[in-house]
């Protein structure tokens, strides 16, 4: 499609190629865009009209709530519950599943979503965004359990996320490649600005939390230290790396112009006892599947993320994402060692 398609027009158009489809989807799709509109909106106002700094709370992760994090996970359950598309809702800031109120009909989706990525940099006025998920619910699910919410990243119809910078961008995918959406805030429309988005094989940029160094594994040490010594080390090429400490910037980056992004294993999550550091519903599963659509690839440094099983609604992983070769490249270091 030529540049100037309406979000809406664009999965109408991409629905009448599937049989048997009902429109509901598309629908659901519309209320989602719905609720970012008005997260873009309070994200733009936030310094304005009160809403910065820490809201004094915690979510069910143990970090730090900022009160963007509750106002806008309170957007997307409002925007959400009653549509009539959804089985049911998972959200990160949400301990529990969230069961759509019996007044409302339901749906035969089931939708996880993390509604303020990043929001550690809210207050220094760098890009934040919206990661979403949507599953199929069991035939006939009114009260999804958790086992319902619990499938492979490969069951996935859909991943997408928006983007809150200098423009507001949704980037969706659902399993025909990756588009990029540009919100025209003249018409209040996501508008196809950039299409088949593709992520380079190879690239010269890496992304990773330099400050975590001592605790790397060995091979994620091996991989740096190689793209570190440039072209007078075994890579023969210079690297630049990069750190906005949001998952959305840094895909966006990726998607966009190249790279690798890296939250590894390390020793100091295995002494806590954790299994990784991002979340494998609302952040890895849905930013895997956006990935591999593009051309890239998505592992935790041993396995293929959307190839795991998940255990729990909150489960975290390491994530190692990007471009193709690269990606491939940490993998090898980890198999070898």
């Amino acid at each position: 499609m030529e540049k100037g398609v309406s979000l809406t027009q664009f999965i109408i158009e991409e629905q009448r190629h599937i049989q048997g489809a009902t429109g509901e989807f598309t629908s659901l799709l519309n209320d989602i865009l719905t609720a970012c509109k008005k997260i873009a909106s309070e994200v733009d106002q936030g310094p304005l009209i009160g809403i910065m700094g820490s809201a004094g709370s915690e979510n069910v992760q143990g970090e730090t709530q900022k009160k963007l994090d509750i106002i806008t996970n309170d957007i997307m359950v409002d925007s959400l519950q009653w549509t009539g598309h959804l089985a049911g809702m998972a959200s990160e800031e949400m301990e529990e599943l969230l069961q759509i109120p019996p007044e409302y009909p339901r749906g035969k989706y089931l939708i996880l979503f993390d509604p303020l990525d990043g929001s550690s940099n809210i207050d220094v006025n760098v890009s934040v965004g919206t990661i979403f998920s949507i599953l199929r619910a069991p035939e006939g699910c009114d009260h999804p359990t958790l086992e319902d919410f619990l499938q492979k990243g490969t069951e996935q119809v859909c991943a997408g996320y928006t983007l809150y910078g200098p423009t507001t961008m949704l980037v969706l995918t659902t399993g025909n490649g990756v588009n990029g959406f540009t919100l025209d805030r003249r018409i209040g429309e996501f508008i196809l600005t950039n299409p088949d988005m593709t992520i380079p094989e190879e690239t010269t940029e890496f992304a990773i939390n330099m400050s975590n160094q001592r605790f790397w594994e060995a091979p994620v040490q091996r991989y740096i230290d190689e793209c570190l010594k440039g072209k007078e080390g075994p890579r023969g090429k210079d690297f630049n790396m990069r750190w906005v400490a949001s998952m959305v910037a840094e895909v966006h980056r990726i998607l966009t112009r190249g790279g690798i992004f890296m939250y590894p294993m390390d020793e100091k999550m295995r002494a806590k006892g954790a299994t990784g550091k991002l979340r494998l519903m609302y952040e890895a599963n849905p930013m895997s599947y956006i990935v591999e659509q593009a051309g890239g690839m998505s592992c935790t440094g041993r396995e293929r993320i959307m190839d795991m099983e998940p255990t729990g609604l909150h489960q975290r992983v390491p994530v190692v994402l990007g471009s193709k070769e690269e990606v491939q490249r940490v993998m090898d270091y980890h198999n070898e060692a």
